[in-house]
């Protein structure tokens, strides 16, 4: 992904410290004070032009989001459409996903989504994929034990890579779709790069997983 440079991006993001959380370890373990209640938390890692995390704290008021993105330049545009729109239950954090468990505790997260990630073709740069195995292990020590990870993409690669991921991880897969917009799940919110994807045709995705 190429990204636009946008050299103000950074002080509007600072001058809106209520959507954008400078200090999130401040916060760690101590979300449900951040956001005045104890509603679930879903965060949403590598959340773009937040699209998808902004629709669905609008759909769903009684639960508290987190947008995870460190390109300032993406992040931008999820920050101004959370501002423009007043969503009180939207917050966004300028961090790397690597970097999880330093603004969350143990079993602190309800839900985990992965919508559109960067299939990182590339043997050698498997790592970096976030159903890697790296990455799932944060997810484990964060999710409460009722929670899930929600999972969408377009490459067919990296999904089965990350059947085959989780799989070996031992988790449970659940409500696999191979067709998404042609499948019978209900209330899907589409990211902008869904949209963009499925306007040409392409398939899309999805599957939820639980650790045992």
């Amino acid at each position: 992904m190429r990204l636009r440079n946008k050299p103000w991006a950074g002080e509007y993001i600072e001058s809106h410290p209520a959507i954008v959380e400078q200090d999130p370890e401040k916060w760690k373990g101590r979300w449900y004070e951040r956001f005045g209640n104890e509603a679930p938390l879903h965060i949403e890692v590598g959340t773009g032009k937040g699209r998808f995390l902004t629709e669905m704290a609008k759909m769903y008021p009684h639960i508290n989001y987190i947008g995870v993105e460190k390109y300032e330049s993406v992040l931008i545009t999820a920050v101004q459409r959370a501002v423009e729109e007043n969503i009180p239950n939207v917050v966004f954090l300028q961090k790397d996903v690597s970097d999880l468990t330093d603004y969350f505790s143990p079993k602190e997260l309800d839900r985990v989504y992965i919508n559109f990630t960067d299939p990182w073709p590339k043997k050698k740069h498997a790592k970096r994929r976030l159903t890697h195995e790296y990455f799932l292990t944060k997810y484990r020590a964060l999710l409460n034990d009722r929670g899930a990870i929600h999972f969408k993409t377009d490459n067919q690669g990296l999904f089965e890579y990350s059947i085959e991921s989780m799989s070996k991880y031992g988790m449970a897969i659940e409500n696999v779709s191979l067709d998404l917009h042609n499948s019978d799940i209900e209330g899907n919110v589409m990211t902008e790069y869904e949209e963009k994807f499925s306007n040409k045709g392409m398939r899309i995705f999805r599957l939820e997983a639980r650790f045992k």
